[in-house]
């Protein structure tokens, strides 16, 4: 018995001892595993494991707003949901895309390729609108996510539409003041990376490593948006009139060469680039090139007083309106003999201004000419700008020194125009002409002195009497305001010399001596009448009338209407009441009001006149919320200033 237990114990220490081996094996093996692993495989597997564990995201920046020089909203960026996927996630793509597609009104089999792709990106649609974001989050799809991005909105429609140009979808400055400084507008992109739940849900627990500061700098113009405004509904008016092809108006600050206005027509509206045609998008001031006509005469006058040529009293023999020169005729719409060389400007003589610019000379003529700016771009800084057309002296005939002093043979942009007539203004001294207030551009001073002022101070009186009762731009007058005005009607070049189509333009200095502010107009191809006298005048009489009563200097430039002797009949034609929009009152109340309902345009004006810059979030041009509430107290005004969350729009 002993010796068969005995055996029986053997047994159970070699069992005991073959365990122990094979855990010693095992614990072994998994030890050789565990470092192997940790030295050889570690840096894959823990990347394995953060993408499991982590997601990648990001959000974009809202661009840069754009303002007009009081602060007015011209361009703004609304917040937007759009779709992407992340294609190596989608757990069943047929799933995916007939949801998407329903979700999205989207055709399947174009949502079906994109999943299928091996980007790890893929847009499906940018700019969702709310319903449409709505589906999505509903749907819940694996690999399916939405963003915001910010869409493009201009408040005021089409004014001064062509100036501030448009974006494309993905927020890039194609044209305008948007081109011209998208680096400075343009928005950042936040890349950041949150982690997720044992479902793959996504928990978000702070901002650390986001980049905050993401939103594109703002741009503030010189533009004015009441007188763009009144310079857009005053052309508009006169184009329907007279059935025109296009028109310009452009209205200039004297002492600052700010440009208050830029009207140009036909419109365009930003927010409906699809819908526009490129012409209507052009920027005509600074792209279209005219032959200036007759609103080039006082230079070629300024240029021969200053050199001495004539005096305001020399006698020019105006031929009865009709003179021969190399075999062509020129010829005056009023006709007169002899006439002073004021009258001559007076009375827009061409056979008159002819031969004083053949007493000038080519050469000086045209040294004049280009040190006034004829001839090359303005450099107002935006795309598109022309030259103008101005042949060496060298090339010109006796009939093309005829023809350029009266304002034919010579190509020119109204924006070149505005420069030289800014000279005149600032007392013959040359100056830049500004649209951006915000950032101030930085140009060297490349101010010169080109007329004396006592040549200036003979201009301008000649000017005036353009305005007279028996000058051709009297439509223009207003009373007790003095005004140096020129008109100008340019017959058109066509097809082997000039057809019957016109250029009707006017140019308004206001007040006549030490003027403060400078008005052009002009109206292409008008087809009911033709002459500057009565198709643009009107226009820029009325335009300066509105910006008269904008700044307050109307009523008391009336009071004084005795210190000049202005007849009853240009009192009855043109009604001063007739050209002054009446002005709307907006009260402002001690609460926030309600503004649901309201156009954006509306709701931003009226914030706007309390200081408050509000966030727009949504689609469309209507608002359907707003934080705070209706009836609440107003945000703190001080604390305004730079917060993007103190109001908020939600628009519909």
């Amino acid at each position: 018995m002993a010796k068969g237990s005995q055996g029986r114990k053997d047994h159970s220490r070699v069992k005991i001892g073959l365990v122990m081996v094979l855990f010693t094996l095992a614990l072994s093996s998994l030890w050789v595993r565990t470092g192997w692993v940790q030295l050889h495989e570690g840096d894959i597997l823990l990347s394995k494991a953060s993408k499991q564990s982590h997601a990648a995201e990001f959000e974009y920046g809202a661009r840069g707003r754009i303002f007009d020089r009081n602060g007015q909203m011209l361009a703004t960026s609304v917040e937007a949901k759009s779709v992407y996927v992340r294609p190596f996630e989608i757990e069943n793509v047929d799933v995916a895309a007939d949801t998407l597609s329903r979700s999205l009104n989207m055709s399947r089999s174009k949502i079906y390729k994109r999943l299928k792709s091996r980007k790890k990106f893929v847009w499906i649609k940018r700019q969702v609108t709310d319903r449409e974001a709505l589906g999505i989050e509903q749907a819940d799809l694996k690999g399916v996510r939405l963003v915001s991005e910010y869409s493009r909105i201009y408040p005021n429609g089409h004014l001064a539409g062509q100036t501030i140009g448009f974006v494309n979808i993905d927020g890039k400055g194609l044209e305008g003041i948007e081109r011209v400084y998208n680096d400075r507008l343009k928005p950042g992109k936040a890349e950041f990376v949150v982690q997720r739940d044992a479902k793959g849900q996504r928990l978000y627990l702070d901002d650390l490593g986001r980049e905050m500061n993401i939103n594109g700098l703002d741009v503030r113009l010189t533009i004015d948006t009441h007188i763009q405004h009144a310079a857009e509904q005053s052309l508009a008016k006169t184009i329907a009139k007279y059935d025109a092809r296009a028109g310009i108006v452009m209205v200039v600050d004297v002492d600052s060469g700010d440009i208050l206005a830029m009207a140009n027509q036909p419109f365009f509206n930003p927010n409906a680039v699809s819908h526009s045609k490129a012409s209507h998008r052009r920027l005509r001031p600074i792209t279209d090139i005219y032959e200036p006509g007759s609103t080039l005469k006082p230079f070629l006058f300024a240029a021969a007083l200053e050199e001495g040529v004539i005096e305001p009293d020399t006698l020019i023999d105006c031929e009865n309106g009709r003179w021969k020169v190399a075999r062509k005729v020129i010829r005056d719409t009023h006709p007169k003999k002899w006439l002073p060389a004021h009258k001559v400007l007076r009375y827009s003589s061409n056979i008159g201004s002819a031969k004083i610019g053949m007493d000038l000379g080519a050469g000086v003529y045209y040294s004049y000419l280009t040190k006034l700016g004829f001839g090359e771009k303005v450099g107002i800084g935006l795309p598109g700008e022309a030259a103008g057309i101005l042949m060496p002296p060298e090339r010109w005939t006796s009939m093309d020194l005829a023809a350029i002093s009266f304002g034919q043979g010579i190509g020119t942009t109204a924006m070149q125009l505005a420069k030289a007539y800014l000279c005149l203004a600032n007392n013959g001294i040359t100056k830049d002409l500004n649209l951006v207030k915000e950032p101030a551009p930085h140009r060297p001073n490349t101010s010169v002195r080109i007329f004396k002022p006592e040549t200036v101070d003979m201009v301008l009186s000649m000017m005036k009497e353009v305005v007279h009762e028996d000058g051709t731009g009297r439509s223009a007058r207003i009373p007790g305001i003095t005004m140096a005005g020129k008109t100008g009607t340019a017959q058109k070049a066509a097809k082997g010399g000039y057809g019957d189509q016109y250029l009707s333009s006017f140019v308004a200095l206001v007040p006549a001596k030490n003027p403060e502010i400078l008005v052009i107009t002009m109206v292409d191809e008008p087809q009911k009448a033709n002459y500057g006298s009565m198709v643009a005048a009107p226009v820029c009489r009325e335009v300066t009338v509105r910006t008269l009563a904008y700044y307050g200097k109307l009523s008391e430039t009336l009071n004084t209407a005795m210190a000049e002797d202005v007849s009853m009949d240009v009192l009855v034609e043109h009604p001063i009441h007739g050209s002054v929009e009446t002005p709307q009152s907006h009260p402002m109340t001690e609460r926030v009001p309600d503004i649901i309902g309201m156009p954006v345009r509306r709701a931003l004006e009226m914030l706007a006149r309390k200081g408050i810059v509000p966030v727009l979030k949504g689609e469309g041009m209507t608002v359907k919320g707003q934080t705070p509430a209706a009836g609440q107290p107003w945000p703190d005004e001080s604390n305004t200033e730079g917060t993007n969350d103190v109001f908020v729009l939600r628009l519909s």
